[in-house]
């Protein structure tokens, strides 16, 4: 009984980046040799075992045979007599596909630190065109790694398997898991990009991958470009360090763009409704959880009037105060200036400007606030059907308020 540390650990390792978690692989032993050795049973469809002391995960030598279309059409084969090289082989790439024994020494039969150095994606074997979740995790890999590139055979046979239809075969849950995943990455554009080099982006995501070509009036969009764009406000906020709702906001908030009139390009006048459409349409194909859905939808219907803030009437405020439910989910509100901030810093030379938007509507947030609605409902009680809108009015008075307190805020038509 042989065990070894495969995998991304190994990669990580060479690459002299932090190693999160160990996976194991053993060769030579059965799973009553593990459980005789205080390991604890976990896989369900191959033998895995959790190690007694350090709770670590430790899979059998196993091969596997396609059985049918998907990412769970295998049958799995774990005996004492599978070598590490042929365990390894089943592997996606080259650089996933390295081992370290317990001796320190590298178990490398398939070229993973050539291709390490040579800063390359590389299928393993034909197997990988057996499973799509891959292609994913490529585009993956490529947001994380972004010196990376795909190797031309790979990107090939990627491409042969999106138009063998095994893409169609993923169900939304994996899709969604790795897409998320690859949207916290560092740069998360390099995976829509691989994505949409092999055509699998048009297959999982096709109202996003419409939007290249798709023309944008300049000089407002100097990048001219919707895709580019989008893209732009992705990186955007990866580069905030924001969290996945915002991410997921910023990704899909221009959709109604690749819906509009070609007749009426590049202005693309009612795109905030057609989005909203678009996006409720992507979450419930996607199964996207609701956090990410319901910021997603708001940006999406709400970012033109955002960039249009400083000229919006106090009024005005208000009601997308309340239309955004911001008085009773203040921090989704935020997060919502967030994903305008990285929809309008997106842009060729916008990166650095600033985006006073958010402070004004920060202070108009926090003017609102401060009315206290049980008093003006108090001074309405034997009229209770004019509370709303008594708490609107003085919400109202609240923010023209602070706006006349605010430079050029008469001057920006806030009366």
């Amino acid at each position: 009984m042989k065990t070894y540390i495969v995998g991304g650990a190994v990669r990580d390792e060479l690459l002299g980046l932090p190693v999160q978690d160990h996976d194991h692989v053993v060769v030579g032993a059965t799973p009553d040799d593990m459980i005789a050795r205080g390991f604890t049973p976990v896989g369900k469809d191959f033998p895995v075992f959790l190690h007694p002391v350090t709770h670590e995960e430790y899979a059998l030598a196993r091969t596997e045979r396609k059985t049918a279309p998907g990412y769970k059409g295998f049958v799995f084969h774990a005996e004492p007599d599978i070598t590490l090289e042929q365990d390894l082989v089943r592997r996606d790439l080259t650089i996933n596909a390295m081992a370290r024994g317990e001796d320190g020494a590298i178990v490398d039969p398939f070229g993973g630190q050539r291709d390490l150095q040579a800063q390359v994606f590389r299928h393993v074997s034909e197997a990988f065109a057996e499973d799509p979740v891959r292609i994913l995790r490529v585009a993956r890999f490529a947001a994380r790694f972004t010196q990376f590139t795909v190797a031309p055979e790979t990107n090939a046979l990627m491409r042969r398997m999106v138009d063998a239809g095994e893409v169609d075969a993923l169900v939304p849950e994996r899709v969604w898991q790795e897409l998320a995943r690859g949207l916290m990455e560092r740069q998360p554009s390099r995976m829509f990009q691989v994505l949409r080099d092999c055509g699998a982006l048009e297959r999982i995501l096709p109202e996003l991958n419409v939007l290249w070509g798709v023309p944008q009036p300049a000089p407002h969009h100097p990048e001219i470009d919707t895709g580019a764009h989008v893209m732009m406000v992705v990186d955007y906020a990866a580069r905030r360090g924001y969290g996945l709702p915002i991410r997921c906001a910023a990704l899909l908030h221009d959709l109604g763009k690749g819906a509009t009139d070609p007749q009426h390009w590049p202005k693309h006048l009612g795109h905030e409704a057609l989005s909203v459409k678009l996006v409720e349409q992507v979450c419930r194909r996607l199964k996207i959880p609701n956090e990410c859905r319901d910021l997603a939808v708001m940006t999406a219907r709400e970012h033109g009037n955002v960039a249009r803030a400083l000229e919006l009437r106090p009024n005005t405020i208000v009601t997308l105060l309340e239309r955004c439910d911001a008085f009773r989910k203040p921090q989704r509100f935020i997060d919502l200036l967030h994903a305008c901030e990285c929809d309008q810093r997106g842009r060729t030379g916008f990166e650095d400007q600033p985006f006073p938007q958010e402070d004004c509507l920060r202070d108009a947030l926090r003017a609102a606030q401060a009315v206290n609605a049980g008093d003006v409902a108090r001074r309405h009680v034997d009229q209770p059907q004019r509370i709303p809108e008594a708490v609107h009015a003085a919400r109202v008075d609240a923010v023209r308020n602070v706006k006349r307190g605010t430079a050029g805020g008469a001057a920006s038509g806030m009366d």
